[in-house]
């Protein structure tokens, strides 16, 4: 039922406000004036047409093609992101047959519209939203399908995933191939999680971080669980050789009660003595270094499995890295438009703007008493984290905070604002901000630390910092996937919480698609209508 819910709620958005954007902005804009008329030539049967100024390569199974046809042309291209040229070209071809019956369209052509097109990241956000809520059941099987469609819910209505719902844009694709490649892997399928890994490799670059972190993901959970499950068999033989000394003791000391009662106590209490000791041993290695050993130890005796488990996530990695040796980076062309660049200032912006956006949860005086009690223990400790995270986050922000030439001179995006506005405003605020994002980081810690290992925490940050520190450029758009990855292992239970998340996206979202649809402009020194968007 949860299921059914979650498409049919999702739908009863994505489709009036698929048809009002139609309506108010029936032409490409932004990135679409270059993925769209690419896709317009697939569906012309032109494989070997490319606009150079397409950062992304064509997507899918027509990457063949691209490596065929394009090899050529010296590498004019700049691969980012990628378009699911070919998910579209499905999607149309599902929605032909019934409108050449109508005859509403002459040929195949006809129905590769821009409305058409946008539609694919239509039908894309109802299976993500069904994903996100697989992803929920799994992880927290005792939530019921009413909370677990709410979040699902709330969790489509996230404002730089909705927006992207209606145009052209690669972001859907990309957040919905890396989640599903993750749901697989968490019921441990893990050939389908490396294909799909590869697709979403395919749909975007970036994504052979969140590949790496999800074979991290597996191992880790095969490895502990195989360590827990040890322990588990450690501590059943404990319990049979208490029963068997308990039926043995029993049957000897029938015949006198007053040596019943002394042989029982004493069996007790060394029987007791046993588990505690046993038990102890192993839970008491919680710590960071102790999971990485036990990690290493684990893998050593299961490396066979592991192996043939992971083989298809190590060849999708072999195969990326011929393709960056092969290209000489990672991008394929306007290198010194996307060149990669030491943005650590990237990872700062991610965790306020991401705090934010789960505000009830992060900002609550709940949150700062338990990081204040939490430091408090350990106070030598926690004072020598906290300057240590202030002294990195000072330096990253003096040293390492760039501004992108498209971020200075595109006024149609909301970071452009943000940072002259904000950033910006005064020589201190940058400096003013690194308190908010030290506490942001730290509370992001903290609440995945309440259900996830130490060791996949750091995993997190480090895959974090590797998709976000390289990209000069300040885009929102970049902090979709660690944000979903942030907020389906928070367990925020409490239906507050979700609600008030629930109403500042819709309030949220509503502000942006009125701003971008109501009040378009014009710029001096280029003709056409100019709208703002994240």
């Amino acid at each position: 039922m949860g299921r059914i819910a979650v498409a049919a709620i999702v739908s009863m958005w994505v489709i009036p406000v698929s048809i009002l954007v139609n309506l108010l902005v029936p032409d490409p804009y932004m990135d679409e004036i270059f993925h769209i008329p690419q896709a317009q030539q697939y569906c012309k049967g032109n494989f070997k047409s490319w606009d150079p100024m397409i950062t992304t390569p064509p997507g899918l199974w027509d990457a063949i093609f691209f490596l065929i046809f394009k090899l050529s042309l010296n590498g004019t291209f700049c691969v980012l992101e990628v378009v699911m040229y070919y998910l579209s070209l499905a999607h149309v071809a599902s929605l032909f047959p019934g409108m050449f019956f109508l005859q509403a369209v002459s040929s195949y052509f006809e129905v590769c519209s821009t409305a058409v097109l946008r539609s694919t990241n239509g039908v894309l956000a109802v299976l993500c939203s069904l994903v996100i809520f697989e992803i929920i059941a799994h992880l927290r099987p005792a939530l019921d399908d009413r909370k677990a469609t709410l979040h699902a819910v709330v969790l489509a209505l996230y404002p730089l995933h909705w927006f992207f719902n209606f145009l052209y844009y690669t972001d859907v694709a990309s957040l919905t191939a890396v989640l599903a490649m993750y749901l697989a892997c968490l019921k441990k399928k893990y050939q389908l999680s490396a294909l799909l890994g590869v697709l979403a490799v395919i749909i975007r670059q970036t994504n052979i971080i969140w590949m790496l972190f999800v074979a991290c993901t597996g191992v880790i959970d095969i490895t502990l669980a195989d360590r827990r499950n040890d322990e588990k068999v450690d501590d059943s033989n404990v319990l049979i050789r208490k029963n068997y000394r308990l039926v043995a003791t029993s049957s000897v000391t029938m015949g006198s009660n007053l040596r019943k009662r002394k042989s029982d106590s004493a069996v007790n209490k060394s029987d007791i003595s046993v588990p505690r000791t046993s038990t102890s041993s192993t839970t008491q290695k919680s710590g960071l270094l102790d999971e990485m050993e036990a990690i290493i130890l684990t893998s050593w005796q299961m490396k066979w499995e592991i192996l043939v488990s992971f083989t298809p996530f190590i060849l999708a990695l072999v195969g990326f890295v011929v393709f960056v040796y092969w290209n000489g980076s990672v991008v394929l062309g306007a290198k010194e438009a996307h060149a990669i660049s030491p943005h650590f200032a990237q990872i700062l912006y991610f965790s306020l703007v991401s705090a934010l956006f789960t505000s009830p949860v992060h900002f609550s005086l709940g949150q700062a008493a338990t990081l204040f009690r939490s430091f408090w223990k350990n106070r030598l400790l926690g004072f020598f984290l906290v300057l240590l995270a202030l002294i990195a986050c000072f330096l990253s922000v003096h040293f390492f905070s760039l501004a992108h030439p498209y971020l200075l001179a595109d006024n149609r995006h909301y970071p452009f604002y943000l940072w002259r506005k904000v950033i910006k405003a005064h020589w201190l605020m940058k400096y003013l901000l690194v308190p908010l994002y030290v506490y942001s980081w730290f509370s992001i810690f903290s609440i995945l630390g309440k259900t996830r290992r130490k060791i996949w925490v750091l995993a997190y940050f480090l895959a974090t910092a590797a998709v976000l520190v390289p990209a000069p450029l300040i885009e929102f758009r970049y902090f979709t996937i660690p944000f979903y990855f942030m907020i389906i292992h928070s367990n925020i239970d409490e239906n507050r919480n979700w609600l008030l998340m629930g109403v500042l996206y819709l309030a949220l979202n509503v502000f942006t698609m009125m701003l971008f649809l109501l009040r378009p402009f014009h710029w001096d020194h280029e003709s056409g209508i100019q709208r703002f968007i994240w």
